[in-house]
């Protein structure tokens, strides 16, 4: 054994002392000391991310026990071996030893010869989810253009990454499924990779038992396209964060492409690192709404023609008018349809329809109109309907009026302009504002708040 190789058994001994078995396993313990001239000690790592973690994570405790052992004067760098028969590797100078001039690490882009190929790699996709059954509406055409925009040119689009957010059934998974088929069709050659943010996180945890961690980093930096879903589970789960983040930069600065998806906007996510937020802001923020009752009818317009259903125009607006929040209620009742026709021989009405639209969601009353809006509005208030239409602005007048726009909002889908019409031909703006002031009010004002809440009970009973 060479003096270099008798160093670096010393400062592996101290490592050993000052860190867990599992961190000192699997960042230290595979290091390989190459040659140590003119002061520059090379060492030869599995990967580029080996170089990323130990300068982020243990670069202080390296350098001074290479200071320790090696004297002062030390230089440090890395070998990333590329070609494990050749022993070919880019050579990378340490940011943290003996203070070298600061730059990014995961600024440089590296060569790597890939021994893994397309056909390898299974994507995980759902061959059924694609932009030919994604129905494009006023609350998803955003996401949709870019998504297609994306398929067309992954990783050449200002959108990376393309963050895709909103509530739980609106078609983020879909979305996210129809961009990687296409791509898959459209570029044969990209390896192309859909993973549940779930999934992701329980990889991470049996690579880290199983001491295998470069090599499941490694993996993830060989995709040209990740399509990550539900991102907003990896809350205060500081390793899968940590790792992410490294194969987020790498794949970014590589020119790859990232989709990912989340229930809130990246600004609302909870427990989960700045520097991820801050890069999930780089691309496009595109949110997907609740569907409008177009686009629910379009919806089901579009299944039933492909499931070979026969359903009247009556069934399909009753269905589009109560079952509003989601596609995948949507969805539900129509498959609960179809076993009944197919299954029990029963022909699809409205009595039917009816029966299996309150089994999925609860229905709001039939007398959920304006006009029973404002009726009992005035009569919580005690004023006359006339009160409430005309231009009086006298507080317990305009208060009541404005809790009615509010509850028409609320509890109908009336647009604002229709609502304003009807509340003595007030504008939008005027709608939107007592809407606004309601909201304020109900946060701080205790009488108000009841007021809102028994007026909303008794619309509801």
């Amino acid at each position: 054994m060479n003096q270099m190789e008798t160093y670096w058994q010393e400062c592996l001994q101290i490592l050993r002392d000052n860190l867990s078995g599992s961190a000192y396993r699997t960042w230290f313990e595979p290091i390989v000391p190459l040659e140590y001239e003119n002061k520059v000690l090379v060492l030869q790592v599995k990967s580029q991310y080996v170089v990323e973690y130990i300068e982020e994570n243990y670069i202080d405790l390296l350098g001074k026990v290479l200071v320790r052992v090696f004297g002062r004067g030390i230089r440090l760098e890395y070998r990333v071996l590329i070609d494990s028969r050749s022993g070919a590797g880019s050579t990378i100078p340490s940011e943290g030893v003996e203070q070298l001039p600061k730059r990014s690490l995961t600024g440089e882009r590296y060569e790597i010869r890939r021994e893994v190929g397309v056909s390898d790699l299974d994507s995980q996709l759902n061959s059924q989810l694609t932009f030919g059954n994604f129905v494009e509406g006023e609350c998803n055409k955003l996401s949709r253009t870019a998504g297609v925009t994306i398929a067309t040119s992954p990783g050449k689009t200002i959108f990376n990454p393309l963050f895709i957010f909103g509530g739980s059934g609106v078609g983020k998974t879909h979305l996210l499924n129809a961009i990687g088929n296409m791509i898959k069709q459209e570029h044969p050659g990209k390896r192309v990779l859909y993973v549940s943010a779930n999934t992701f996180m329980v990889q991470y945890q049996d690579a880290v038992v199983n001491n295998k961690v470069n090599d499941f980093v490694n993996f993830y930096q060989t995709v040209d396209v990740l399509l990550v879903d539900d991102i907003q589970y990896w809350a205060d789960k500081k390793g899968t964060q940590n790792t992410f983040f490294f194969i987020f930069n790498h794949l970014h600065q590589s020119g790859k492409q990232l989709v990912l998806t989340s229930d809130k906007s990246p600004v609302e996510l909870k427990g989960l690192e700045d520097r991820l937020i801050t890069r999930f802001k780089w691309g496009l923020l595109a949110e997907i709404k609740k569907p409008d009752f177009q686009l629910r009818k379009d919806i089901l317009k579009s299944r039933i023609y492909h499931d070979g259903l026969d359903i009247s125009e009556d069934i399909i607006n009753y269905i589009a008018e109560n079952v509003r929040d989601n596609i995948r209620d949507l969805e539900g009742v129509l498959a609960s349809l179809l076993a009944h026709s197919t299954l029990a021989n029963q022909q699809i009405n409205m009595e039917l329809t009816e029966q299996i639209v309150s089994r999925i969601v609860e229905l709001k009353s039939p007398d959920m109109t304006l006009d029973h809006i404002t009726e009992v509005v005035c009569e919580h208030f005690g004023i006359d309907a006339k009160q409430l239409y005309a231009q009086s602005r006298k507080r317990e007048i305009a208060q009541a009026r404005q809790v009615a726009m509010y509850m028409a909002k609320k509890l109908t889908e009336c647009p604002l302009v229709e609502i304003g019409k009807k509340m003595g031909g007030r504008n939008h703006a005027t709608v939107l504002h007592a809407i606004r002031t309601v909201t304020e009010q109900i946060e701080y004002d205790a009488f108000l708040r009841r007021s809102v809440k028994q007026i909303e009970n008794q619309l509801m009973n």
